[in-house]
């Protein structure tokens, strides 16, 4: 298909699970729609080497599953899922709730499949944890959205299924106990801390408001409120080094209360806090920015960000939650303005703080909707490397056009 494509110059944009959030794999009535919801086997578990073979139309909640069922995990997890697939989470590098431990899809990933612009089908299915024989080919296609090349299959590592899952959600006195936190449990813990979530209080209101689907486990009025889980090898030991770490933190004031889940459906329930985000699009039509920046950085750029948009909107939201230990913020915000020029201004006032020292995309790619900014994070020297892969790959320009790439 994409060699007859190449023939008729007939633009292509690969599909996967159609949960991407910069409109990287919207089709016009000119381009064609490559979709891969019909590729959705898992070919292979493999216990002995701890990889799994699957093709990129199978979803992460597929993956963690089959893996589950032969007494492994596969550590990549984000909200999305059930929906969410490998070969996207490929495309865009995706992080989630785990990058704090496991790292981002980039580092799930062993070897790929992918079929370039004139059908040659690359495959470097490898299966190996260190091969440095020559080019990392397989990288070339992690994070490019579909402009080099369509990933149909993978190899993905795979991990011994914990022995005990600990979660914690911590309401914390202010921004510089939550640093503290972050450095004394990630040392406390001793190297199993696998998540470190942080809610914004108005995050944390909208989802545990009367009207919504969870009571607060917690009462509303902290600072900050962060989810802290640890992923271990033994039950009971680890719950009482859980425990014991944050009874610490108790006694010292880095965190003003706690509730530690007592239950793999307590575990699920203080999840679905966090994963609840459908919650934020009562308040208004809602933007969406997914940013990263030093931890440090946050409060003054959080400050500054939300002084600037009062200025002008006085009625706006801004609701924050993020991947903290990894340096990502979800910021989503409405003005109550639907125009071009109110979503251009917004864009400019979130993108403007992050210029040399931050990113417009932490997770999510570039997409369509961030073109324009990418300049911001990546240096004129990165970018025209860029474009020499994309003319080296794709000479006429057929896939995903006008995606990642600003025109130049």
């Amino acid at each position: 298909m994409l060699r007859a494509c190449q023939a008729l110059r007939q633009p292509v944009v690969p599909y996967g699970g159609g949960t991407g959030l910069v409109a990287g794999a919207i089709a016009t009535e000119q381009e064609v729609l490559l979709s891969l919801e019909r590729m959705r086997q898992v070919e292979e578990i493999d216990t002995a080497g701890r990889v799994a073979v699957v093709e990129a139309g199978v979803t992460i909640q597929a993956v963690q599953e089959a893996a589950a069922a032969e007494g492994l995990f596969f550590p990549l997890d984000l909200g999305a899922r059930g929906s969410a697939t490998v070969g996207g989470a490929i495309a865009t590098n995706a992080g989630g709730n785990r990058v704090l431990r496991f790292g981002m899809m980039r580092e799930q990933l062993l070897g790929l499949e992918a079929v370039l612009v004139d059908g040659t089908v690359l495959s470097t299915l490898n299966r190996l944890l260190k091969n440095n024989a020559g080019y990392d080919l397989r990288q070339l296609f992690v994070g490019s959205e579909g402009t080099l090349g369509v990933v149909t299959r993978a190899v993905l590592r795979l991990r011994e299924a914990p022995q005990s899952q600990n979660l914690a959600l911590l309401a914390v006195p202010g921004f510089d106990s939550l640093v503290q936190l972050l450095k004394s449990v990630d040392r406390g813990l001793g190297g199993t801390l696998s998540a470190f979530e942080v809610m914004w209080p108005e995050f944390y209101e909208l989802v545990t408001a009367p009207a919504g689907r969870h009571a607060p486990p917690l009462p509303h009025g902290a600072p900050l409120y962060c989810l802290v889980e640890s992923l271990g090898g033994h039950e009971q030991r680890d719950r009482s080094h859980f425990e014991d770490v944050l009874s610490a933190l108790l006694e010292a004031g880095v965190v003003s209360d706690a509730v530690i889940a007592e239950s793999r459906a307590q575990v699920q329930s203080l999840w679905a806090l966090r994963d609840d985000v459908e919650q934020i699009l009562g308040i208004g039509p809602v933007l969406m920015f997914d940013v990263g920046l030093p931890i440090t950085r946050m409060p003054a750029y959080l400050d500054a960000l939300r002084r600037r948009l009062s200025d002008r909107w006085p009625d706006m939201r801004c609701v924050v939650w993020g991947h903290v230990g990894d340096s990502n913020l979800h910021i989503w915000i409405t003005v109550h303005d639907e125009s071009v020029e109110a979503r251009r201004a917004v864009e400019e006032l979130v993108y403007g703080g992050l210029e040399r020292v931050g990113t417009v995309s932490a997770e999510h790619g570039i997409g369509l909707e961030k073109l324009d900014y990418l300049c911001l994070c990546r240096s004129a020297a990165e970018i025209e490397v860029m474009r020499s892969l994309k003319r080296a790959l794709d000479p006429l320009g057929i896939l995903n056009p006008g995606r990642v790439l600003p025109p130049g």
